[in-house]
Protein backbone atom coordinates (compact mmCIF):
# COMPACT_ATOMS: atom_id res chain seq x y z
CA UNK A 1 0.00 0.00 0.00
CA UNK A 2 1.01 3.61 -0.52
CA UNK A 3 1.51 5.99 2.39
CA UNK A 4 -1.92 7.62 1.99
CA UNK A 5 -3.60 4.20 2.08
CA UNK A 6 -1.57 3.15 5.11
CA UNK A 7 -2.45 6.34 7.03
CA UNK A 8 -6.15 5.88 6.32
CA UNK A 9 -6.13 2.15 7.07
CA UNK A 10 -4.22 2.54 10.34
CA UNK A 11 -6.38 5.50 11.43
CA UNK A 12 -9.58 3.51 10.91
CA UNK A 13 -8.00 0.50 12.61
CA UNK A 14 -7.26 2.66 15.67
CA UNK A 15 -10.79 4.08 15.62
CA UNK A 16 -9.74 7.72 15.15
CA UNK A 17 -11.59 10.31 13.12
CA UNK A 18 -9.60 12.64 10.89
CA UNK A 19 -10.39 15.44 13.33
CA UNK A 20 -9.10 13.44 16.31
CA UNK A 21 -5.87 12.51 14.57
CA UNK A 22 -5.35 16.12 13.49
CA UNK A 23 -5.85 17.24 17.10
CA UNK A 24 -3.40 14.68 18.44
CA UNK A 25 -0.72 15.78 15.95
CA UNK A 26 -1.39 19.51 16.14
CA UNK A 27 -2.41 19.89 12.51
CA UNK A 28 -5.68 20.72 10.77
CA UNK A 29 -8.31 18.15 9.80
CA UNK A 30 -8.10 19.24 6.12
CA UNK A 31 -4.36 18.43 6.25
CA UNK A 32 -5.12 14.85 7.34
CA UNK A 33 -7.77 14.62 4.65
CA UNK A 34 -5.22 15.68 2.01
CA UNK A 35 -2.74 13.06 3.28
CA UNK A 36 -5.33 10.31 2.86
CA UNK A 37 -6.24 11.49 -0.64
CA UNK A 38 -2.53 11.72 -1.62
CA UNK A 39 -2.98 15.41 -2.41
CA UNK A 40 -0.11 16.21 -0.05
CA UNK A 41 2.12 14.37 2.40
CA UNK A 42 2.98 14.80 6.10
CA UNK A 43 5.96 16.97 6.91
CA UNK A 44 9.05 14.87 7.55
CA UNK A 45 9.23 16.14 11.14
CA UNK A 46 5.75 14.69 11.79
CA UNK A 47 6.55 11.18 10.60
CA UNK A 48 7.90 9.75 13.92
CA UNK A 49 4.90 11.09 15.87
CA UNK A 50 2.49 9.89 13.17
CA UNK A 51 4.03 6.40 13.22
CA UNK A 52 3.75 6.25 17.03
CA UNK A 53 0.15 7.47 16.96
CA UNK A 54 -0.80 4.81 14.42
CA UNK A 55 1.11 2.15 16.36
CA UNK A 56 3.40 1.29 13.44
CA UNK A 57 6.99 1.92 12.36
CA UNK A 58 8.49 4.24 9.80
CA UNK A 59 9.30 1.42 7.38
CA UNK A 60 5.65 0.39 7.24
CA UNK A 61 4.42 3.97 7.13
CA UNK A 62 6.70 4.81 4.21
CA UNK A 63 5.74 1.59 2.38
CA UNK A 64 9.34 0.41 2.59
CA UNK A 65 9.89 -3.17 1.52
CA UNK A 66 13.35 -4.36 0.60
CA UNK A 67 12.21 -7.29 -1.50
CA UNK A 68 9.09 -8.73 -3.03
CA UNK A 69 7.94 -12.24 -2.15
CA UNK A 70 7.97 -14.97 -4.79
CA UNK A 71 4.18 -14.77 -4.97
CA UNK A 72 4.28 -10.99 -5.47
CA UNK A 73 6.87 -11.36 -8.24
CA UNK A 74 4.81 -14.08 -9.93
CA UNK A 75 1.63 -11.95 -9.77
CA UNK A 76 3.45 -8.92 -11.14
CA UNK A 77 4.91 -10.88 -14.06
CA UNK A 78 1.44 -12.22 -14.89
CA UNK A 79 0.18 -8.62 -14.88
CA UNK A 80 3.09 -7.69 -17.13
CA UNK A 81 2.16 -10.35 -19.70
CA UNK A 82 -1.47 -9.22 -19.64
CA UNK A 83 -0.46 -5.56 -20.02
CA UNK A 84 1.72 -6.37 -23.05
CA UNK A 85 -1.20 -8.08 -24.73
CA UNK A 86 -3.68 -5.32 -23.92
CA UNK A 87 -1.57 -2.17 -24.26
CA UNK A 88 1.57 -3.17 -26.13
CA UNK A 89 5.24 -3.80 -25.48
CA UNK A 90 6.20 -0.21 -24.74
CA UNK A 91 3.64 -0.01 -21.96
CA UNK A 92 4.81 -3.34 -20.51
CA UNK A 93 8.44 -2.19 -20.51
CA UNK A 94 7.55 1.09 -18.77
CA UNK A 95 5.55 -0.86 -16.22
CA UNK A 96 8.45 -3.24 -15.62
CA UNK A 97 11.04 -0.53 -15.17
CA UNK A 98 8.80 1.39 -12.78
CA UNK A 99 8.82 -1.75 -10.63
CA UNK A 100 12.59 -2.20 -11.04
CA UNK A 101 13.10 1.38 -9.85
CA UNK A 102 10.78 0.76 -6.90
CA UNK A 103 12.69 -2.40 -5.87
CA UNK A 104 16.21 -1.87 -7.25
CA UNK A 105 17.80 -4.44 -4.90
CA UNK A 106 15.32 -7.27 -5.53
CA UNK A 107 17.51 -9.58 -7.60
CA UNK A 108 14.76 -12.15 -8.15
CA UNK A 109 12.57 -9.43 -9.68
CA UNK A 110 15.41 -8.23 -11.93
CA UNK A 111 16.18 -11.73 -13.23
CA UNK A 112 12.62 -12.96 -13.73
CA UNK A 113 11.54 -9.59 -15.09
CA UNK A 114 14.31 -9.72 -17.69
CA UNK A 115 13.36 -13.29 -18.66
CA UNK A 116 9.71 -12.31 -19.02
CA UNK A 117 10.50 -9.22 -21.09
CA UNK A 118 12.61 -11.32 -23.47
CA UNK A 119 9.71 -13.72 -23.85
CA UNK A 120 7.36 -10.85 -24.58
CA UNK A 121 9.65 -9.57 -27.32
CA UNK A 122 9.51 -12.95 -29.06
CA UNK A 123 5.74 -13.12 -28.59
CA UNK A 124 4.86 -9.63 -29.79
CA UNK A 125 7.79 -8.52 -31.94
CA UNK A 126 8.76 -11.91 -33.32
CA UNK A 127 12.49 -11.23 -33.25
CA UNK A 128 15.24 -9.70 -31.13
CA UNK A 129 16.72 -8.15 -34.26
CA UNK A 130 17.25 -4.40 -33.82
CA UNK A 131 14.88 -4.37 -30.86
CA UNK A 132 15.68 -1.25 -28.79
CA UNK A 133 15.38 -2.80 -25.34
CA UNK A 134 17.84 -5.68 -25.70
CA UNK A 135 20.84 -3.81 -24.26
CA UNK A 136 18.72 -2.79 -21.28
CA UNK A 137 17.63 -6.38 -20.69
CA UNK A 138 21.24 -7.55 -20.83
CA UNK A 139 22.09 -4.88 -18.24
CA UNK A 140 19.44 -6.42 -15.96
CA UNK A 141 21.11 -9.83 -16.30
CA UNK A 142 24.45 -8.22 -15.47
CA UNK A 143 22.98 -6.71 -12.29
CA UNK A 144 21.35 -10.02 -11.32
CA UNK A 145 24.65 -11.85 -11.95
CA UNK A 146 26.10 -9.98 -8.95
CA UNK A 147 23.38 -11.31 -6.62
CA UNK A 148 24.50 -13.00 -3.38
CA UNK A 149 21.86 -15.66 -4.10
CA UNK A 150 23.77 -18.35 -6.05
CA UNK A 151 20.68 -19.57 -7.94
CA UNK A 152 19.88 -16.09 -9.22
CA UNK A 153 23.53 -15.26 -9.86
CA UNK A 154 24.23 -18.43 -11.84
CA UNK A 155 21.04 -18.27 -13.92
CA UNK A 156 21.81 -14.66 -14.84
CA UNK A 157 25.35 -15.65 -15.80
CA UNK A 158 23.98 -18.46 -17.95
CA UNK A 159 21.82 -15.95 -19.83
CA UNK A 160 24.81 -13.65 -20.34
CA UNK A 161 26.89 -16.57 -21.63
CA UNK A 162 24.20 -17.42 -24.20
CA UNK A 163 24.12 -13.83 -25.42
CA UNK A 164 27.90 -13.63 -25.70
CA UNK A 165 28.01 -16.89 -27.64
CA UNK A 166 25.31 -15.66 -30.04
CA UNK A 167 27.49 -12.59 -30.71
CA UNK A 168 30.53 -14.84 -31.12
CA UNK A 169 32.26 -13.18 -28.15
CA UNK A 170 33.70 -16.54 -27.16
CA UNK A 171 36.47 -15.29 -24.89
CA UNK A 172 34.06 -13.30 -22.71
CA UNK A 173 31.64 -16.24 -22.63
CA UNK A 174 34.42 -18.61 -21.53
CA UNK A 175 35.45 -16.23 -18.75
CA UNK A 176 31.95 -16.16 -17.23
CA UNK A 177 31.54 -19.89 -17.80
CA UNK A 178 34.58 -20.54 -15.62
CA UNK A 179 32.81 -18.70 -12.78
CA UNK A 180 29.91 -21.14 -12.73
CA UNK A 181 30.16 -23.93 -10.14
CA UNK A 182 30.25 -27.60 -11.01
CA UNK A 183 27.29 -29.71 -9.90
CA UNK A 184 26.95 -30.26 -6.17
CA UNK A 185 28.11 -33.57 -4.70
CA UNK A 186 24.70 -34.09 -3.10
CA UNK A 187 21.11 -33.59 -4.24
CA UNK A 188 19.44 -31.22 -1.80
CA UNK A 189 15.97 -31.66 -3.30
CA UNK A 190 16.23 -35.43 -3.04
CA UNK A 191 17.21 -35.16 0.63
CA UNK A 192 14.45 -32.61 1.30
CA UNK A 193 11.90 -34.86 -0.37
CA UNK A 194 13.02 -37.78 1.77
CA UNK A 195 12.57 -35.64 4.87
CA UNK A 196 9.03 -34.68 3.85
CA UNK A 197 8.27 -38.32 3.04
CA UNK A 198 9.36 -39.53 6.47
CA UNK A 199 7.32 -36.74 8.10
CA UNK A 200 4.23 -37.89 6.21
CA UNK A 201 3.94 -34.78 4.03
CA UNK A 202 3.31 -36.65 0.79
CA UNK A 203 2.32 -33.57 -1.22
CA UNK A 204 5.53 -31.65 -0.57
CA UNK A 205 7.62 -34.78 -1.12
CA UNK A 206 5.87 -35.43 -4.45
CA UNK A 207 6.21 -31.82 -5.58
CA UNK A 208 9.98 -31.88 -5.18
CA UNK A 209 10.37 -35.18 -7.02
CA UNK A 210 7.97 -34.19 -9.80
CA UNK A 211 9.91 -30.97 -10.30
CA UNK A 212 13.12 -32.99 -10.53
CA UNK A 213 11.51 -35.26 -13.14
CA UNK A 214 10.20 -32.34 -15.21
CA UNK A 215 13.46 -30.39 -15.03
CA UNK A 216 15.56 -33.46 -15.73
CA UNK A 217 13.59 -34.77 -18.66
CA UNK A 218 13.28 -31.28 -20.17
CA UNK A 219 17.06 -30.94 -19.93
CA UNK A 220 17.52 -34.34 -21.62
CA UNK A 221 15.12 -33.43 -24.42
CA UNK A 222 16.87 -30.10 -24.93
CA UNK A 223 20.19 -31.95 -25.12
CA UNK A 224 18.75 -34.32 -27.73
CA UNK A 225 17.70 -31.36 -29.85
CA UNK A 226 21.20 -29.91 -29.54
CA UNK A 227 22.69 -33.24 -30.63
CA UNK A 228 20.26 -33.24 -33.54
CA UNK A 229 21.48 -29.80 -34.58
CA UNK A 230 25.08 -31.01 -34.35
CA UNK A 231 24.26 -34.08 -36.46
CA UNK A 232 22.65 -31.82 -39.07
CA UNK A 233 25.70 -29.52 -39.12
CA UNK A 234 27.93 -32.58 -39.58
CA UNK A 235 25.61 -33.83 -42.33
CA UNK A 236 24.87 -37.00 -40.36
CA UNK A 237 21.20 -36.87 -41.26
CA UNK A 238 20.46 -40.49 -40.35
CA UNK A 239 21.72 -39.76 -36.82
CA UNK A 240 19.58 -36.62 -36.73
CA UNK A 241 16.50 -38.63 -37.65
CA UNK A 242 17.22 -41.20 -34.95
CA UNK A 243 17.75 -38.50 -32.32
CA UNK A 244 14.51 -36.80 -33.31
CA UNK A 245 12.70 -40.12 -33.01
CA UNK A 246 14.13 -40.64 -29.50
CA UNK A 247 12.92 -37.15 -28.52
CA UNK A 248 9.49 -38.01 -29.96
CA UNK A 249 9.27 -41.14 -27.80
CA UNK A 250 10.33 -39.18 -24.72
CA UNK A 251 7.62 -36.60 -25.37
CA UNK A 252 4.97 -39.31 -25.26
CA UNK A 253 6.43 -41.19 -22.31
CA UNK A 254 6.89 -38.12 -20.14
CA UNK A 255 3.79 -36.15 -21.18
CA UNK A 256 5.74 -33.18 -22.54
CA UNK A 257 4.40 -30.53 -24.91
CA UNK A 258 4.01 -32.43 -28.19
CA UNK A 259 4.91 -29.51 -30.44
CA UNK A 260 8.57 -29.75 -29.36
CA UNK A 261 9.09 -32.76 -31.60
CA UNK A 262 7.16 -31.26 -34.51
CA UNK A 263 9.49 -28.27 -34.42
CA UNK A 264 12.43 -30.69 -34.52
CA UNK A 265 10.85 -32.50 -37.51
CA UNK A 266 10.60 -29.20 -39.33
CA UNK A 267 14.23 -28.30 -38.62
CA UNK A 268 15.34 -31.71 -39.88
CA UNK A 269 13.32 -31.32 -43.10
CA UNK A 270 14.73 -27.82 -43.45
CA UNK A 271 18.29 -29.14 -43.21
CA UNK A 272 17.52 -31.54 -46.04
CA UNK A 273 15.76 -28.76 -48.00
CA UNK A 274 12.95 -31.24 -48.49
CA UNK A 275 10.02 -29.07 -49.53
CA UNK A 276 7.37 -31.78 -49.14
CA UNK A 277 8.49 -32.75 -45.63
CA UNK A 278 8.87 -29.10 -44.59
CA UNK A 279 5.30 -28.39 -45.66
CA UNK A 280 4.03 -31.52 -43.90
CA UNK A 281 5.88 -30.55 -40.71
CA UNK A 282 4.44 -27.03 -40.89
CA UNK A 283 0.92 -28.40 -41.43
CA UNK A 284 1.27 -30.35 -38.18
CA UNK A 285 3.29 -27.80 -36.24
CA UNK A 286 1.34 -24.58 -36.81
CA UNK A 287 -2.06 -25.87 -35.60
CA UNK A 288 -0.35 -27.81 -32.79
CA UNK A 289 1.01 -24.52 -31.47
CA UNK A 290 -2.55 -23.74 -30.40
CA UNK A 291 -2.84 -26.86 -28.26
CA UNK A 292 -2.56 -26.48 -24.52
CA UNK A 293 -0.07 -28.41 -22.44
CA UNK A 294 -1.96 -29.96 -19.53
CA UNK A 295 0.64 -31.20 -17.04
CA UNK A 296 -1.78 -31.58 -14.12
CA UNK A 297 -3.52 -34.43 -15.97
CA UNK A 298 -0.36 -36.51 -15.89
CA UNK A 299 0.53 -38.65 -12.83
CA UNK A 300 4.08 -37.41 -13.36
CA UNK A 301 3.21 -33.80 -12.47
CA UNK A 302 -0.08 -34.01 -10.58
CA UNK A 303 1.21 -32.32 -7.41
CA UNK A 304 2.91 -29.42 -9.16
CA UNK A 305 1.10 -26.06 -9.19
CA UNK A 306 1.29 -25.91 -12.99
CA UNK A 307 -1.52 -24.32 -14.94
CA UNK A 308 -2.71 -25.53 -18.31
CA UNK A 309 -0.69 -23.39 -20.67
CA UNK A 310 -0.27 -22.83 -24.36
CA UNK A 311 3.46 -22.27 -24.97
CA UNK A 312 2.77 -22.00 -28.68
CA UNK A 313 1.03 -18.69 -28.31
CA UNK A 314 4.35 -17.34 -27.02
CA UNK A 315 6.29 -18.41 -30.10
CA UNK A 316 3.94 -18.70 -33.10
CA UNK A 317 4.18 -15.00 -33.94
CA UNK A 318 7.96 -15.25 -33.96
CA UNK A 319 7.96 -18.33 -36.17
CA UNK A 320 5.63 -16.74 -38.73
CA UNK A 321 7.67 -13.54 -38.85
CA UNK A 322 10.85 -15.54 -39.23
CA UNK A 323 9.36 -17.54 -42.10
CA UNK A 324 8.23 -14.35 -43.81
CA UNK A 325 11.47 -12.40 -43.30
CA UNK A 326 12.98 -11.91 -46.78
CA UNK A 327 16.42 -11.40 -45.22
CA UNK A 328 16.32 -14.92 -43.79
CA UNK A 329 17.54 -16.90 -46.79
CA UNK A 330 17.20 -20.29 -45.05
CA UNK A 331 13.61 -20.44 -46.30
CA UNK A 332 14.23 -19.20 -49.84
CA UNK A 333 13.63 -22.64 -51.36
CA UNK A 334 10.12 -22.66 -49.85
CA UNK A 335 8.95 -19.17 -50.69
CA UNK A 336 8.04 -19.77 -54.33
CA UNK A 337 5.79 -22.69 -53.42
CA UNK A 338 2.12 -21.58 -53.34
CA UNK A 339 1.39 -24.20 -50.65
CA UNK A 340 3.93 -22.52 -48.35
CA UNK A 341 2.38 -19.09 -48.93
CA UNK A 342 -1.09 -20.49 -48.31
CA UNK A 343 0.01 -21.97 -44.98
CA UNK A 344 1.46 -18.66 -43.82
CA UNK A 345 -1.67 -16.82 -44.86
CA UNK A 346 -3.83 -19.28 -42.95
CA UNK A 347 -1.94 -19.02 -39.67
CA UNK A 348 -0.79 -15.41 -39.85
Amino acid sequence: MKINEIIRSKRIEKGYTQEQMASFLGVSAPAVNKWERAVSYPDITLLPALARLLDTDLNTLLSFQEDLTQEEIRDFLNDLVSAAGAEGLDHAFRMAFDKFHEYPSCDALLLNGALTLEGLIVTHAGSFKDFPYMDTIEALYTRASKSPDPLICNQAKAMLISKLISRKEFGAAEKILEELPDAAMFDKKQLQSRLYFEQGDWTKAAQLIEQKVLSGISAVQSSLFTLTEIAIKENHLADAEQLTDIARQMTGLFDLWECNVQIADFLLALAKQDTAKCLEALRQMLPALNKEWKPARSPLYRHLPLKETNPGQMIRTGIIKDLEDPENHVYDFLRDDPRFRALLERYR
